[in-house]
């Protein structure tokens, strides 16, 4: 969960665990809330807001390079490491991540019931030269 996040959290199914491949990335509605699901390799599962911070593009339509753990927004070719939701290029514009929890064969991810909207809104230009889409 982010930093500073004291909400209560509704815990709700999002997905069953053997049916998202490792390496895949996944849109997903959750009570209410957007989602980006990440199975990455190894098996850890993550959630984030699945719009880009810059110009809300769906995440899960960018080139995922799932060893690296690197996504890039079809957009305008921002990056993020979906390991930790950490923007990369540019820098500054994280990520809202969701908690997420293994229940038996079921993703499930936590939602804070604080009323809020959970999604955050970057401003920022990519620096040339970064990572370029895979062909």
């Amino acid at each position: 969960m982010n930093a500073g996040t004291a909400a209560a959290l509704r815990w709700e199914d999002a997905a069953d665990l053997g049916e998202l491949r490792e390496g895949e990335v996944r849109n997903v509605q959750v009570a209410g809330e957007h989602v980006l699901l990440v199975h990455l390799p190894g098996g850890e599962v993550r959630a984030y807001q699945r719009q880009c911070p810059h110009q809300k593009t769906l995440l899960a339509d960018g080139d995922f390079d799932a060893e690296a753990g690197v996504l890039v927004c079809m957009g305008h070719l921002w990056e993020f490491d979906l390991r930790s939701g950490v923007s990369t290029n540019p820098a500054g514009c994280p990520l809202y991540a969701f908690p997420v929890e293994i229940a038996g064969d079921r993703v499930r991810v936590g939602v804070p019931q604080d009323g809020l909207q959970h999604y955050h809104r970057g401003q920022g230009a990519r620096t040339p030269g970064m990572r370029r889409r895979h062909p």
